[in-house]
Protein backbone atom coordinates (compact mmCIF):
# COMPACT_ATOMS: atom_id res chain seq x y z
CA UNK A 1 0.00 0.00 0.00
CA UNK A 2 2.99 2.02 0.72
CA UNK A 3 4.36 1.52 -2.66
CA UNK A 4 1.18 1.87 -4.41
CA UNK A 5 0.66 5.75 -2.76
CA UNK A 6 3.84 6.76 -3.42
CA UNK A 7 3.87 5.89 -7.23
CA UNK A 8 0.92 7.79 -7.36
CA UNK A 9 1.55 10.60 -5.09
CA UNK A 10 4.95 10.88 -7.31
CA UNK A 11 3.34 10.88 -10.34
CA UNK A 12 0.69 14.12 -9.31
CA UNK A 13 3.59 15.59 -7.53
CA UNK A 14 5.22 15.59 -10.87
CA UNK A 15 5.89 19.21 -12.10
CA UNK A 16 7.62 20.55 -15.60
CA UNK A 17 10.88 18.90 -16.81
CA UNK A 18 13.89 20.69 -14.16
CA UNK A 19 15.82 23.29 -15.95
CA UNK A 20 19.50 22.81 -16.53
CA UNK A 21 21.61 23.49 -13.68
CA UNK A 22 24.12 25.41 -14.40
CA UNK A 23 27.14 27.17 -12.22
CA UNK A 24 28.27 30.81 -12.50
CA UNK A 25 30.32 30.45 -15.70
CA UNK A 26 27.42 28.44 -17.72
CA UNK A 27 29.03 25.13 -17.59
CA UNK A 28 26.40 22.26 -16.19
CA UNK A 29 26.93 21.69 -12.17
CA UNK A 30 29.08 18.32 -11.25
CA UNK A 31 27.27 15.44 -9.32
CA UNK A 32 28.21 15.97 -6.15
CA UNK A 33 29.37 12.91 -3.57
CA UNK A 34 28.45 12.01 0.04
CA UNK A 35 30.47 13.96 2.65
CA UNK A 36 30.87 10.77 4.54
CA UNK A 37 32.31 7.48 2.25
CA UNK A 38 31.07 4.30 3.33
CA UNK A 39 32.53 2.74 5.85
CA UNK A 40 32.75 5.65 7.74
CA UNK A 41 33.31 5.35 11.53
CA UNK A 42 31.28 7.83 13.18
CA UNK A 43 30.55 9.03 16.48
CA UNK A 44 26.44 9.55 17.65
CA UNK A 45 25.68 12.63 19.90
CA UNK A 46 21.96 13.09 20.53
CA UNK A 47 20.52 15.78 22.88
CA UNK A 48 17.20 16.85 24.18
CA UNK A 49 16.38 20.83 24.73
CA UNK A 50 13.93 23.09 24.73
CA UNK A 51 15.18 25.51 22.28
CA UNK A 52 14.92 24.91 18.74
CA UNK A 53 18.75 25.92 18.37
CA UNK A 54 21.10 24.08 20.84
CA UNK A 55 24.08 25.40 22.25
CA UNK A 56 24.11 23.83 25.45
CA UNK A 57 27.32 21.21 24.47
CA UNK A 58 28.67 21.38 27.34
CA UNK A 59 25.63 20.80 29.70
CA UNK A 60 26.00 17.18 31.18
CA UNK A 61 21.97 17.04 31.42
CA UNK A 62 21.00 17.27 27.76
CA UNK A 63 23.01 14.61 26.45
CA UNK A 64 20.55 11.68 26.21
CA UNK A 65 22.74 9.45 24.25
CA UNK A 66 26.22 9.30 22.76
CA UNK A 67 27.92 6.29 20.69
CA UNK A 68 30.96 5.66 19.26
CA UNK A 69 32.78 3.87 16.77
CA UNK A 70 29.54 3.66 14.20
CA UNK A 71 30.36 2.28 10.96
CA UNK A 72 28.71 4.43 8.28
CA UNK A 73 26.58 1.74 5.92
CA UNK A 74 26.95 -1.15 8.33
CA UNK A 75 23.75 -4.08 8.03
CA UNK A 76 25.11 -6.43 10.36
CA UNK A 77 25.98 -4.44 13.78
CA UNK A 78 24.20 -4.31 16.53
CA UNK A 79 22.22 -7.11 18.97
CA UNK A 80 19.96 -7.87 16.11
CA UNK A 81 22.93 -8.30 13.62
CA UNK A 82 20.73 -5.37 10.94
CA UNK A 83 23.31 -2.55 11.87
CA UNK A 84 20.22 -0.90 14.75
CA UNK A 85 21.01 0.03 18.02
CA UNK A 86 19.02 1.25 20.90
CA UNK A 87 19.19 3.17 23.91
CA UNK A 88 16.03 4.22 26.52
CA UNK A 89 16.16 6.74 29.48
CA UNK A 90 13.86 9.36 30.92
CA UNK A 91 13.97 13.13 29.81
CA UNK A 92 13.24 15.53 32.38
CA UNK A 93 10.63 18.61 31.94
CA UNK A 94 10.86 21.60 32.94
CA UNK A 95 6.78 24.09 34.27
CA UNK A 96 7.08 24.98 30.26
CA UNK A 97 6.65 21.59 28.64
CA UNK A 98 4.56 20.64 31.12
CA UNK A 99 2.41 23.77 30.49
CA UNK A 100 2.09 22.72 26.16
CA UNK A 101 6.07 24.15 25.60
CA UNK A 102 7.95 22.18 23.14
CA UNK A 103 10.64 20.09 23.56
CA UNK A 104 13.67 18.98 20.67
CA UNK A 105 15.96 16.60 20.18
CA UNK A 106 19.49 17.59 18.20
CA UNK A 107 21.18 15.02 16.47
CA UNK A 108 24.72 14.96 15.49
CA UNK A 109 26.82 12.28 13.14
CA UNK A 110 30.59 13.38 13.37
CA UNK A 111 33.50 11.46 12.02
CA UNK A 112 35.16 9.80 15.06
CA UNK A 113 37.31 11.76 16.85
CA UNK A 114 35.58 14.98 16.18
CA UNK A 115 33.24 16.64 18.93
CA UNK A 116 29.63 18.58 17.29
CA UNK A 117 30.38 21.73 19.46
CA UNK A 118 32.08 24.47 17.22
CA UNK A 119 33.90 26.54 19.75
CA UNK A 120 36.15 23.77 20.13
CA UNK A 121 38.69 24.85 17.49
CA UNK A 122 40.63 21.64 17.54
CA UNK A 123 37.90 19.06 17.85
CA UNK A 124 35.21 20.44 15.20
CA UNK A 125 35.01 19.92 11.39
CA UNK A 126 32.04 21.20 9.67
CA UNK A 127 32.63 19.16 6.55
CA UNK A 128 33.15 16.43 9.16
CA UNK A 129 29.73 17.01 11.02
CA UNK A 130 26.22 16.28 10.01
CA UNK A 131 23.10 17.95 12.21
CA UNK A 132 19.68 17.90 12.25
CA UNK A 133 16.66 18.21 14.57
CA UNK A 134 12.51 18.21 15.13
CA UNK A 135 10.46 19.04 18.10
CA UNK A 136 9.73 15.60 19.75
CA UNK A 137 6.19 16.77 21.05
CA UNK A 138 3.33 16.74 18.87
CA UNK A 139 0.27 19.02 19.04
CA UNK A 140 -3.35 17.30 18.89
CA UNK A 141 -6.60 18.88 18.74
CA UNK A 142 -8.68 17.25 21.21
CA UNK A 143 -11.95 18.45 20.27
CA UNK A 144 -15.54 17.81 22.26
CA UNK A 145 -18.39 17.01 20.55
CA UNK A 146 -21.36 19.23 22.21
CA UNK A 147 -24.79 17.83 22.51
CA UNK A 148 -27.77 18.42 24.73
CA UNK A 149 -31.07 17.94 25.42
CA UNK A 150 -33.08 20.19 22.85
CA UNK A 151 -35.85 20.78 25.27
CA UNK A 152 -34.24 20.91 28.45
CA UNK A 153 -30.52 22.28 27.25
CA UNK A 154 -28.64 19.50 29.58
CA UNK A 155 -25.77 17.59 28.76
CA UNK A 156 -24.09 14.47 29.99
CA UNK A 157 -20.65 15.70 29.43
CA UNK A 158 -18.29 15.77 32.49
CA UNK A 159 -18.88 18.59 34.42
CA UNK A 160 -15.37 19.05 35.53
CA UNK A 161 -14.48 18.85 31.40
CA UNK A 162 -16.71 21.46 31.07
CA UNK A 163 -15.24 23.34 33.90
CA UNK A 164 -11.79 22.99 33.07
CA UNK A 165 -12.26 24.72 29.49
CA UNK A 166 -14.40 27.04 30.67
CA UNK A 167 -18.01 27.29 30.56
CA UNK A 168 -18.66 30.24 28.64
CA UNK A 169 -16.41 29.07 26.24
CA UNK A 170 -18.23 25.90 26.08
CA UNK A 171 -21.69 27.59 25.43
CA UNK A 172 -19.81 29.64 22.58
CA UNK A 173 -18.36 27.12 21.04
CA UNK A 174 -19.34 25.95 17.54
CA UNK A 175 -21.65 22.53 17.24
CA UNK A 176 -18.94 20.36 17.25
CA UNK A 177 -17.71 21.90 20.66
CA UNK A 178 -14.58 23.75 22.05
CA UNK A 179 -11.13 22.83 20.48
CA UNK A 180 -8.23 22.34 22.88
CA UNK A 181 -4.56 22.20 21.89
CA UNK A 182 -2.79 19.37 24.27
CA UNK A 183 0.82 18.55 24.09
CA UNK A 184 1.64 14.74 23.24
CA UNK A 185 4.10 12.38 23.75
CA UNK A 186 5.51 8.94 22.05
CA UNK A 187 8.04 7.13 23.45
CA UNK A 188 9.53 5.63 20.65
CA UNK A 189 11.77 7.59 17.72
CA UNK A 190 13.96 6.31 15.15
CA UNK A 191 16.99 7.34 13.68
CA UNK A 192 17.61 6.50 10.01
CA UNK A 193 20.32 7.09 8.21
CA UNK A 194 20.30 6.45 4.69
CA UNK A 195 22.96 4.56 2.94
CA UNK A 196 22.68 6.38 -0.05
CA UNK A 197 25.88 7.66 -2.29
CA UNK A 198 23.95 8.88 -5.06
CA UNK A 199 25.75 11.39 -7.05
CA UNK A 200 22.68 14.06 -6.31
CA UNK A 201 22.86 17.62 -8.28
CA UNK A 202 22.43 20.70 -6.48
CA UNK A 203 18.82 21.78 -8.00
CA UNK A 204 18.05 18.44 -9.18
CA UNK A 205 16.58 16.69 -6.36
CA UNK A 206 13.30 15.44 -7.22
CA UNK A 207 10.85 16.41 -4.34
CA UNK A 208 9.80 14.93 -1.45
CA UNK A 209 13.64 14.46 -1.45
CA UNK A 210 14.84 17.48 -2.00
CA UNK A 211 13.73 18.32 1.67
CA UNK A 212 16.44 16.17 3.33
CA UNK A 213 19.30 16.43 0.78
CA UNK A 214 21.38 18.98 2.34
CA UNK A 215 24.20 20.26 0.26
CA UNK A 216 27.64 22.42 1.48
CA UNK A 217 27.59 25.44 0.50
CA UNK A 218 31.39 25.10 -0.31
CA UNK A 219 32.47 22.32 -1.60
CA UNK A 220 29.07 21.21 -3.06
CA UNK A 221 28.78 17.93 -1.94
CA UNK A 222 26.06 16.71 0.26
CA UNK A 223 25.94 15.78 3.93
CA UNK A 224 24.43 11.77 5.03
CA UNK A 225 20.69 12.05 4.58
CA UNK A 226 19.60 11.72 8.17
CA UNK A 227 15.76 10.98 8.67
CA UNK A 228 13.43 10.83 11.79
CA UNK A 229 11.21 7.84 11.52
CA UNK A 230 7.57 7.95 13.20
CA UNK A 231 5.81 6.23 10.64
CA UNK A 232 4.56 3.05 12.58
CA UNK A 233 4.06 5.53 16.01
CA UNK A 234 0.48 4.35 16.32
CA UNK A 235 -1.95 7.45 17.37
CA UNK A 236 -3.20 5.74 20.45
CA UNK A 237 -0.19 5.12 21.83
CA UNK A 238 0.65 9.19 22.07
CA UNK A 239 -0.39 10.33 26.05
CA UNK A 240 -0.57 14.00 27.09
CA UNK A 241 1.44 15.84 28.60
CA UNK A 242 0.45 17.54 31.71
CA UNK A 243 1.36 18.82 35.23
CA UNK A 244 1.55 15.33 36.82
CA UNK A 245 4.50 14.55 34.78
CA UNK A 246 7.97 15.04 35.71
CA UNK A 247 9.59 12.65 33.37
CA UNK A 248 8.84 11.10 30.05
CA UNK A 249 10.18 7.47 28.76
CA UNK A 250 12.07 7.46 25.46
CA UNK A 251 13.47 4.73 23.93
CA UNK A 252 15.51 6.00 20.73
CA UNK A 253 16.43 4.02 17.90
CA UNK A 254 19.33 4.09 15.15
CA UNK A 255 18.92 1.88 11.96
CA UNK A 256 20.50 2.54 8.45
CA UNK A 257 17.49 2.68 5.79
CA UNK A 258 18.16 1.72 2.32
CA UNK A 259 17.38 4.13 -0.46
CA UNK A 260 14.10 2.97 -1.77
CA UNK A 261 12.42 2.56 1.51
CA UNK A 262 13.53 5.97 2.36
CA UNK A 263 11.62 7.21 -0.64
CA UNK A 264 8.92 5.42 1.01
CA UNK A 265 8.61 6.75 3.94
CA UNK A 266 9.80 10.32 2.69
CA UNK A 267 5.97 10.10 0.38
CA UNK A 268 4.41 9.38 3.27
CA UNK A 269 5.04 11.60 4.99
CA UNK A 270 4.71 14.64 2.65
CA UNK A 271 0.96 16.33 2.38
CA UNK A 272 -1.34 14.98 0.22
CA UNK A 273 -1.46 16.25 -3.75
CA UNK A 274 -5.05 15.91 -3.39
CA UNK A 275 -5.16 18.69 -0.92
CA UNK A 276 -6.93 20.90 -3.61
CA UNK A 277 -9.92 18.84 -2.96
CA UNK A 278 -9.91 20.41 0.85
CA UNK A 279 -7.35 20.02 3.90
CA UNK A 280 -9.55 17.15 5.32
CA UNK A 281 -11.48 16.06 2.18
CA UNK A 282 -8.45 13.39 1.26
CA UNK A 283 -6.51 13.55 4.16
CA UNK A 284 -6.72 10.37 6.23
CA UNK A 285 -7.20 11.14 9.45
CA UNK A 286 -4.93 10.03 12.08
CA UNK A 287 -7.46 7.13 13.25
CA UNK A 288 -8.32 6.05 9.85
CA UNK A 289 -4.39 5.87 9.17
CA UNK A 290 -3.41 3.84 12.34
CA UNK A 291 -6.00 1.13 11.20
CA UNK A 292 -4.48 0.96 7.94
CA UNK A 293 -1.02 0.17 10.06
CA UNK A 294 -2.47 -2.22 12.83
CA UNK A 295 -3.63 -4.10 10.09
CA UNK A 296 -0.30 -4.50 8.13
CA UNK A 297 1.30 -4.80 11.85
CA UNK A 298 -1.03 -7.35 13.18
CA UNK A 299 -3.01 -8.71 10.35
CA UNK A 300 -2.27 -12.12 9.23
CA UNK A 301 -0.97 -12.06 5.79
CA UNK A 302 -3.37 -13.89 4.38
CA UNK A 303 -6.27 -12.47 6.05
CA UNK A 304 -4.70 -9.35 4.99
CA UNK A 305 -4.83 -10.63 0.90
CA UNK A 306 -8.12 -11.57 1.53
CA UNK A 307 -9.59 -8.24 2.67
CA UNK A 308 -7.61 -6.67 0.03
CA UNK A 309 -9.47 -8.80 -3.14
CA UNK A 310 -12.70 -8.86 -1.19
CA UNK A 311 -11.85 -4.68 -1.16
CA UNK A 312 -11.54 -4.92 -5.03
CA UNK A 313 -14.44 -6.96 -5.52
CA UNK A 314 -16.86 -4.95 -3.51
CA UNK A 315 -15.95 -1.93 -5.49
CA UNK A 316 -16.24 -4.19 -8.74
CA UNK A 317 -20.03 -5.04 -7.98
CA UNK A 318 -21.07 -1.64 -6.65
CA UNK A 319 -20.04 -0.33 -10.38
CA UNK A 320 -21.45 -2.97 -11.66
CA UNK A 321 -24.59 -2.47 -9.38
CA UNK A 322 -25.07 1.27 -11.01
CA UNK A 323 -24.19 0.14 -14.23
CA UNK A 324 -27.08 -2.31 -14.31
CA UNK A 325 -29.42 0.08 -12.41
CA UNK A 326 -28.81 3.01 -14.82
CA UNK A 327 -29.36 0.79 -17.87
CA UNK A 328 -32.57 -1.12 -16.43
CA UNK A 329 -34.34 2.37 -15.99
CA UNK A 330 -32.67 4.12 -19.36
CA UNK A 331 -34.24 1.13 -21.48
CA UNK A 332 -37.48 0.83 -19.81
CA UNK A 333 -40.41 1.86 -22.26
CA UNK A 334 -43.13 0.46 -19.75
CA UNK A 335 -43.73 1.01 -16.29
CA UNK A 336 -46.10 -1.82 -15.28
CA UNK A 337 -45.05 -3.52 -12.23
CA UNK A 338 -42.19 -1.18 -10.96
CA UNK A 339 -43.79 1.53 -8.10
CA UNK A 340 -43.11 4.92 -9.17
CA UNK A 341 -43.96 6.18 -5.56
CA UNK A 342 -40.91 4.31 -4.62
CA UNK A 343 -38.47 6.05 -6.70
CA UNK A 344 -39.54 9.20 -5.33
CA UNK A 345 -39.28 8.02 -1.51
CA UNK A 346 -35.77 6.35 -2.21
CA UNK A 347 -34.56 10.14 -3.45
CA UNK A 348 -35.72 11.41 0.19
CA UNK A 349 -34.07 8.35 1.84
CA UNK A 350 -30.77 8.87 -0.51
CA UNK A 351 -30.81 12.80 0.41
CA UNK A 352 -31.68 11.95 4.16
CA UNK A 353 -28.36 9.50 4.17
CA UNK A 354 -26.09 11.84 2.49
CA UNK A 355 -26.77 15.08 4.87
CA UNK A 356 -26.42 12.39 7.69
CA UNK A 357 -23.49 10.95 6.62
CA UNK A 358 -21.63 14.25 6.08
CA UNK A 359 -22.39 15.97 9.32
CA UNK A 360 -21.47 12.90 11.60
CA UNK A 361 -18.06 13.22 9.13
CA UNK A 362 -18.12 9.78 7.52
CA UNK A 363 -15.62 8.74 5.90
CA UNK A 364 -14.80 9.92 2.04
CA UNK A 365 -15.43 7.36 0.10
CA UNK A 366 -18.79 6.43 1.71
CA UNK A 367 -19.68 9.93 0.91
CA UNK A 368 -18.94 9.69 -2.55
CA UNK A 369 -21.11 6.27 -3.41
CA UNK A 370 -24.13 7.99 -1.67
CA UNK A 371 -23.58 10.95 -3.12
CA UNK A 372 -23.82 9.03 -6.78
CA UNK A 373 -26.71 6.88 -5.91
CA UNK A 374 -28.52 9.80 -5.09
CA UNK A 375 -27.41 11.34 -8.36
CA UNK A 376 -28.90 7.90 -10.06
CA UNK A 377 -32.45 8.04 -7.95
CA UNK A 378 -32.62 11.92 -9.24
CA UNK A 379 -31.92 10.62 -12.58
CA UNK A 380 -34.86 7.95 -12.17
CA UNK A 381 -37.61 10.69 -11.73
CA UNK A 382 -36.93 11.49 -15.79
CA UNK A 383 -37.31 8.11 -16.49
CA UNK A 384 -40.58 7.50 -14.01
CA UNK A 385 -42.58 10.75 -14.81
CA UNK A 386 -42.57 13.44 -17.67
CA UNK A 387 -40.53 16.08 -16.21
CA UNK A 388 -40.96 19.55 -18.15
CA UNK A 389 -39.92 23.56 -17.31
CA UNK A 390 -43.03 25.50 -17.58
CA UNK A 391 -41.86 29.06 -18.77
CA UNK A 392 -45.17 30.54 -18.00
CA UNK A 393 -45.80 30.39 -15.22
CA UNK A 394 -42.15 31.25 -13.09
CA UNK A 395 -41.55 30.79 -9.62
CA UNK A 396 -41.11 34.26 -8.61
CA UNK A 397 -41.59 35.75 -12.08
CA UNK A 398 -37.57 34.30 -12.78
CA UNK A 399 -37.50 30.52 -12.38
CA UNK A 400 -39.36 28.01 -14.59
CA UNK A 401 -41.68 25.67 -12.52
CA UNK A 402 -40.59 22.52 -12.57
CA UNK A 403 -43.84 20.20 -13.63
CA UNK A 404 -44.54 16.36 -13.17
CA UNK A 405 -46.35 14.03 -14.68
CA UNK A 406 -47.66 10.80 -14.76
CA UNK A 407 -46.32 8.66 -17.96
CA UNK A 408 -48.93 7.44 -20.10
CA UNK A 409 -48.29 3.36 -19.46
CA UNK A 410 -48.23 4.04 -15.83
CA UNK A 411 -51.44 5.63 -15.75
CA UNK A 412 -53.33 3.55 -17.91
CA UNK A 413 -52.05 0.17 -16.30
CA UNK A 414 -53.22 -1.36 -13.17
CA UNK A 415 -49.85 -0.28 -10.99
CA UNK A 416 -51.05 3.16 -10.42
CA UNK A 417 -53.80 1.49 -8.32
CA UNK A 418 -52.17 -1.11 -6.87
CA UNK A 419 -49.43 1.86 -5.56
CA UNK A 420 -51.49 4.14 -4.62
CA UNK A 421 -53.13 1.56 -2.40
CA UNK A 422 -50.10 0.24 -1.17
CA UNK A 423 -48.54 3.75 0.05
CA UNK A 424 -52.44 4.77 1.39
CA UNK A 425 -52.34 1.48 3.40
CA UNK A 426 -48.45 2.32 3.87
CA UNK A 427 -48.95 6.27 5.71
CA UNK A 428 -51.24 4.47 8.41
CA UNK A 429 -48.60 2.47 9.54
CA UNK A 430 -45.25 5.00 8.55
CA UNK A 431 -46.66 8.39 10.14
CA UNK A 432 -47.77 7.37 13.55
CA UNK A 433 -44.36 5.66 13.72
CA UNK A 434 -42.59 8.59 12.67
CA UNK A 435 -44.51 10.86 15.12
CA UNK A 436 -43.72 8.28 18.05
CA UNK A 437 -39.93 7.99 17.21
CA UNK A 438 -39.33 12.11 16.65
CA UNK A 439 -40.56 12.45 20.40
CA UNK A 440 -38.71 9.82 21.68
CA UNK A 441 -35.31 11.32 20.39
CA UNK A 442 -36.67 14.51 21.60
CA UNK A 443 -36.87 13.31 25.17
CA UNK A 444 -34.63 11.24 25.53
CA UNK A 445 -31.59 11.58 22.94
CA UNK A 446 -28.69 14.28 22.68
CA UNK A 447 -28.22 16.70 19.64
CA UNK A 448 -25.73 19.20 18.74
CA UNK A 449 -28.97 21.21 17.39
CA UNK A 450 -31.93 21.16 15.91
CA UNK A 451 -30.77 20.32 12.53
CA UNK A 452 -28.93 17.60 13.57
CA UNK A 453 -32.03 16.57 15.44
CA UNK A 454 -33.85 16.16 12.37
CA UNK A 455 -31.42 14.50 10.19
CA UNK A 456 -30.59 12.15 13.16
CA UNK A 457 -34.44 11.48 13.59
CA UNK A 458 -35.52 10.63 10.14
CA UNK A 459 -32.18 8.58 9.26
CA UNK A 460 -33.20 6.42 12.80
CA UNK A 461 -36.15 6.41 11.68
CA UNK A 462 -35.23 4.73 8.08
CA UNK A 463 -32.96 2.59 9.76
CA UNK A 464 -35.80 1.24 12.15
CA UNK A 465 -38.40 0.88 9.90
CA UNK A 466 -37.10 1.75 6.27
CA UNK A 467 -37.71 -2.11 5.34
CA UNK A 468 -41.72 -0.81 5.48
CA UNK A 469 -40.83 0.97 2.45
CA UNK A 470 -40.39 -1.75 0.69
CA UNK A 471 -44.10 -2.86 0.75
CA UNK A 472 -45.00 -1.23 -1.90
CA UNK A 473 -43.32 -2.86 -4.63
CA UNK A 474 -43.96 -6.10 -2.48
CA UNK A 475 -48.13 -5.48 -2.68
CA UNK A 476 -47.68 -4.91 -6.67
CA UNK A 477 -45.56 -8.05 -6.95
CA UNK A 478 -48.09 -10.02 -4.80
CA UNK A 479 -51.43 -8.65 -7.13
CA UNK A 480 -49.61 -8.89 -10.09
CA UNK A 481 -48.40 -12.55 -9.54
CA UNK A 482 -44.79 -12.05 -10.87
CA UNK A 483 -41.50 -10.56 -10.43
CA UNK A 484 -40.30 -10.26 -13.79
CA UNK A 485 -40.51 -6.70 -14.11
CA UNK A 486 -37.52 -5.86 -11.54
CA UNK A 487 -33.45 -5.13 -12.32
CA UNK A 488 -32.67 -8.33 -11.11
CA UNK A 489 -29.37 -7.69 -11.99
CA UNK A 490 -28.85 -4.61 -10.40
CA UNK A 491 -30.90 -6.24 -6.99
CA UNK A 492 -28.35 -9.15 -7.05
CA UNK A 493 -24.99 -7.28 -7.14
CA UNK A 494 -26.84 -5.05 -4.51
CA UNK A 495 -27.49 -7.91 -2.06
CA UNK A 496 -24.03 -9.26 -2.96
CA UNK A 497 -22.26 -6.06 -1.50
CA UNK A 498 -24.61 -5.94 1.54
CA UNK A 499 -22.93 -9.48 2.47
CA UNK A 500 -19.30 -7.53 2.67
CA UNK A 501 -20.67 -4.48 4.10
CA UNK A 502 -21.52 -6.69 7.08
CA UNK A 503 -18.05 -7.57 6.69
CA UNK A 504 -16.41 -3.93 6.74
CA UNK A 505 -19.45 -2.31 9.08
CA UNK A 506 -17.36 -2.20 12.01
CA UNK A 507 -14.03 -1.64 10.07
CA UNK A 508 -14.43 1.68 7.93
CA UNK A 509 -15.34 5.14 9.92
CA UNK A 510 -19.45 5.62 9.91
CA UNK A 511 -21.87 6.38 12.16
CA UNK A 512 -23.29 3.54 14.81
CA UNK A 513 -26.70 4.12 12.98
CA UNK A 514 -24.96 3.35 9.16
CA UNK A 515 -23.14 0.68 10.40
CA UNK A 516 -26.55 -0.83 11.78
CA UNK A 517 -28.58 0.04 8.43
CA UNK A 518 -25.49 -2.10 6.91
CA UNK A 519 -26.76 -5.56 9.18
CA UNK A 520 -30.47 -4.86 8.89
CA UNK A 521 -29.83 -5.07 5.05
Amino acid sequence: RIFIIWAISSWFRRGPAPQEQSSAGGTPRAPSRNLFPKDTLMDLYVYISEHEHFTDFNVSSALFWQKRDLVYGDWTSGENADGCYEHSGEVDISQSVQQNGSIYIHVYFTKSGFHPDPRQKNLYRRLATVHTSRMINKYKRRRFQKTKNLLTGETEADPEMIKAIGSSFWDLAEDYGPVEVISHWHPNLTINMVDDHTPWVKGSVPPPLDQYVKFDAVSGDYYPILYFNDYWNLQKDYFPINETLRRLPFRLSFCPLSLWRWQLYAAQSTKSPWNFLGEDLYEQSDEEQDSVKVALLETNPYLLALTIVVSIVHSVFEFLAFKNDIQFWNSRQSLEGLSVRSVFFGVFQSLVVLLYILDNETNFVVQVSVFIGLLIDLWKITKVMDVRLDRENKVGGVLPRVTFKDKSTYVESSTKVYDDMAFRYLSWILFPLLGCYAVYSLLYLEHKGWYSWVLSMLYGFLLTFGFITMTPQLFINYKLKSVAHLPWRMLTYKALNTFIDDLFAFVIKMPMMYRIGCLRD
